[in-house]
């Protein structure tokens, strides 16, 4: 049982946190709730006792688990890049101007489509990349500053040259037909764009995990030093891990308007790169795990969504909860006493036997 315990500790650890998390809400909503069993059942249950809500769930996890790749990829590397929502934002803003330009059939419309909003997330990874790799200025700054470049420019393009005069708010032309995403659960909004997150959450892990380039990627995120010794090209994978993160990211900025809204349709920044940057943190930068835990925020967004409109629980509960997990999450010392103890008692048996071999 030990031995297991120190194979997946960090696993353990992450799940413990979540539960953690889960309980202080519970209690939070005893003390705030004049009716806590039913406010409860809300929160717990509310996303799965109806189709629509629980389809909610994998329409919101969708962008997330685009964005929650994207910034792992880069976090492997060691690079803290922030810019997913900038990528995000503005890969969607140009790929819906490339969609209401052209017309041409349904497949290779949709598939150009993402193609030039790939392309526009990869271009904008790729300045922070080289700014840190040539001239080693802050990934953290730079990505957070061109965020807010990325979303005037994406306002600017899409009111000053693409908007639908016709509607009474600030909304991109409607998408052509052609390039919607089709949806695959009837009465739902759930999209071809669920399934592409999973593959590209599956091709992450296979790349992170069972390429050379990915073993690149993790050694450099270990130690840089030891990396370039071992004659890693450290530059070359600093922005090789920034271009593939604002790709990926601007996939999901593009699949949510095609799939979703069929128009730009964002006068604000939607925040999914942000909720990457959360779902990254309790995936432990992993592709598979980063799945579920964009599900498992989404289902507290719906859960806290449902909370506030049936019971007398404000839905800023949730915003605690993300944060309580995410402080135990990435603070080291949390469990560390456990894990030393069982690290010595395991240490002590295999000595002793170690003796009576002897």
């Amino acid at each position: 049982m030990e031995k297991f315990i120190l194979k997946y500790f960090t696993l353990i650890r992450t799940l413990i946190a979540i539960l953690v998390g889960v309980i202080i809400s519970i209690v939070l909503i005893y003390l705030i709730s004049k009716t806590p069993a039913y406010s409860l059942k809300q929160f717990l249950l509310g996303p799965i006792l109806s189709k629509s809500r629980l389809a909610n769930v994998f329409e919101n996890a969708s962008p997330i688990i685009f964005c929650g790749v994207a910034i792992a990829i880069a976090f492997q590397a060691k690079q803290f890049n922030v810019g997913a929502e900038g990528a995000l934002f503005l890969s969607a803003a140009i790929g819906t101007a490339f969609a209401v330009s052209t017309h041409m059939p349904a497949l290779p419309h949709v598939i150009l489509i993402l193609v030039v909003a790939g392309l526009t997330g990869a271009a904008w990874g790729w300045i922070p990349g080289v700014l840190k790799a040539k001239w080693g200025a802050s990934e953290l700054v730079s990505s957070l500053m061109m965020n807010y470049v990325a979303y005037f420019l994406g306002l600017y393009l899409i009111n000053s040259h693409f908007r639908d005069k016709s509607a009474g708010f600030l909304v991109s032309l409607p998408l052509p037909k052609t390039a919607w995403l089709p949806q695959i659960i009837p009465g739902t909004r759930i999209h071809v764009g669920i399934i592409l997150a999973v593959i590209f959450a599956l091709l992450g892990y296979y790349f992170l995990y069972h390429t050379t380039t990915g073993y690149e990627i993790r050694t450099t995120g270990n130690n840089d030093k030891f990396a370039r010794f071992g004659g890693i090209n450290v530059v070359k994978v600093v922005i090789l891990s920034q271009v593939i993160s604002g790709m990926i990211a601007g996939f999901g900025g593009m699949t949510e308007v095609m799939g979703i809204h069929h128009r730009f349709n964002w006068q604000n920044s939607p925040g999914y790169g942000w909720d990457g940057v959360i779902v990254a943190i309790i995936g432990r930068n992993h592709p598979i795990l980063i799945i579920f835990a964009a599900l498992f925020l989404s289902y507290l967004r719906v859960g806290s969504q449902v909370l506030n409109l049936m019971a007398d629980v404000p839905s800023e509960l949730v915003a605690v909860i993300q944060a309580i997990i995410i402080i135990l999450i990435t603070a080291e010392a949390f469990l560390s006493q456990w894990k030393y103890k069982i690290t010595m008692k395991q240490a002590s048996l295999e000595e002793a036997g170690n003796e009576s071999i002897a």
